[in-house]
């Protein structure tokens, strides 16, 4: 006879099936290393020497990168505490577009910091009161540490020099080029309010083919489409936008209609020729040169656009559509009317011409303002052209940013050794046993230069060593020298390696957050999950 085992309180609560765990053992100290394990994935990859992940996420598609936002989105992370991380990346990735990683390698330094103290006898109230000391001092000194700033927004080659770190960490070699293509992109659009300013406006269009540095940017909008029509080109073009077929609408209802001889028959399908002949004509009438529809386009109208020399330009995408429209400043009308002066878009030229083997239809706007660019991307394979449009995402987001605040910070770990410095200082003078979580804090910090120099190939701990050195000195922007042969040192801001204000202070929210938040859990609740059995495996089944 088997013995009966009780079940404890929480267990005869339950469900059968749900699990828990409570302590520091079971709960704080496994959560710490689910997260400890997910950021070790994109710490190699922090930096201009990060190496790139090969990912291939649930419906088999290969991503070849060494961006963390678009790594952490492809891996579907599914451990409760290691979600919290990917969360604030992401807030992260919303707020400046930028610093994803930062954010990760961060919180792997703090947790595991945190993890030291716990095993030290420190309870999980006192690291967190000490980190929270440790943030608002790092956001008191912080403001000090800024070394220059974006003075005029409008200058491409001031842009530049601000915005070629965040593409170098992506594309180290092809920054100078990829940095002054978004430069140029972003400034021939800012509206007169800078603030104001939508990286939506900046579009990138990937043609197969050629090399990087053969990619191009030029004002109006590109699309990977020929013309529907004989007429591939149009100067001082004035183009009417439709969301609707191209072609005479078909009745709600069915209908029968009785045709008793040749002539009724042949005057039936003259009555729709004449009907769709005069609206082509109308629109001809106006001025028209281009008409632009986001349906299907009849036989019949394509050879009346022909007739009147219209060019035929076929858009699927609705956001398309709409972005031409901004593009061109023009009204796209639901139905096949007569479009009035203020519907009609204006455009300096609209052309077909073939990149490659890809024929793509050009929107180009030489005169004025306009309201949308695009970046033609070339490149080898897919996934090359896919890492640069990451790169030249992150340029326009860091260009988003210094609209809002053009402050810039020391990169290469200058900032973070000085943040570090003065950390524990700070943390000497606090009584009681928060001045250990604060030297933590700060100790945390040096994972940054360690993580650049080790990525590089250096000994980490030689070169966080030199730059304390050279900090103590009073030299706050010197950081670590990438391009030298060992671990060396240099001034960051003399040689333009800058970081933007808000990447770093909202990165330190988000990460403190996100880890007070996992180290404040102690019992972990998981009911059983949904679902039924399993379907049983039968060896003889065909495998059809």
């Amino acid at each position: 006879m088997a013995l009966h085992v009780p079940k404890t309180l929480l267990a005869s609560m339950m469900k059968d099936g749900a699990r828990h765990y409570r302590g520091l053992d079971e709960a704080v100290f496994r959560n710490i290393e689910a997260c400890k394990e997910m950021t070790r994935i994109t710490k190699s990859s922090y930096g201009p020497n990060g190496m790139n992940k090969m990912v291939i996420n649930h419906i088999q598609k290969l991503f070849v990168t060494n961006d963390a936002a678009t790594i952490m989105r492809e891996l579907d992370v599914e451990h409760p505490a290691a979600k919290l991380l990917v969360m604030a990346s992401e807030m992260q990735e919303q707020e400046v577009g930028d610093g994803t990683n930062f954010v990760l390698v961060l919180a792997g330094a703090l947790l595991e910091q945190a993890e030291e103290l716990l095993r030290m006898g420190m309870s999980v109230a006192e690291v967190v009161s000490g980190y929270e000391m440790a943030l608002e001092k790092a956001l008191e000194i912080l403001p000090g540490l800024s070394c220059s700033s974006l003075k005029e927004v409008r200058d491409v080659t001031a842009v530049k020099a601000a915005i070629v770190t965040s593409i170098a960490s992506k594309q180290y070699g092809n920054e100078d080029f990829l940095a002054d293509m978004v430069s140029q992109a972003c400034v021939s659009i800012l509206p007169a309010d800078p603030k104001t300013f939508n990286v939506d406006n900046v579009r990138v269009t990937k043609i197969l083919g050629s090399g990087v540095l053969q990619s191009s940017v030029m004002r109006g909008m590109v699309f990977k489409r020929e013309s529907q029509g004989d007429v591939t080109s149009a100067r001082e073009a004035k183009v009417a936008v439709f969301s609707c077929p191209l072609d005479l609408m078909q009745t709600e209802t069915k209908g029968t209609v009785l045709i008793k001889s040749a002539s009724e028959l042949k005057s039936f399908s003259g009555g729709e020729e004449d009907m769709i002949e005069q609206r082509i004509k109308d629109v001809a009438k106006t001025g028209c040169n281009v008409v632009v529809t986001g349906g299907t386009v009849g036989e019949l109208a394509r050879h009346f656009c022909n007739k009147y020399r219209l060019m035929i330009v076929k858009l699927q995408s609705k956001f398309d559509l709409r972005r031409l429209c901004k593009a061109i400043r023009a009204k796209a009308l639901p139905k096949l009317v007569t479009p009035t002066p203020e519907d009609i878009g204006h455009c300096s030229e609209v052309c077909v011409e073939e990149l490659g083997d890809t024929e793509v239809t050009i929107f180009r706007q030489d005169k004025g303002e306009g309201a949308i660019s695009t970046i033609v991307v070339r490149g080898s394979t897919e996934n090359i052209m896919d890492d640069i449009e990451r790169a030249i995402d992150d340029g326009i987001n860091t260009f988003k940013t210094l609209t809002k605040d053009p402050r810039l910070m020391p990169g290469a770990g200058a900032m973070e050794i000085e943040l570090a410095r003065q950390i524990t200082s700070h943390g000497a003078t606090c009584p009681g046993l928060e001045q250990y979580a604060i030297k933590k804090f700060a100790e945390a910090l040096e994972a940054f230069p360690r993580t650049l120099a080790e990525n590089a190939g250096v000994k980490g701990t030689e070169v966080v060593s030199r730059l304390y050195a050279a900090h103590q000195e009073g030299n706050k922007n010197i950081g670590f020298d990438n391009e030298a042969e060992g671990p060396a040192v240099k001034d960051v801001c003399e040689a333009g390696i800058l970081d933007v204000y808000l990447v770093k202070e909202w990165g330190l929210k988000f990460t403190l957050n996100a880890v007070l938040t996992v180290l404040k859990v102690d019992q972990i609740i998981m009911a059983k999950k949904s679902g039924g059995p399993k379907p049983k495996e039968n060896k003889n089944w065909d495998e059809d």
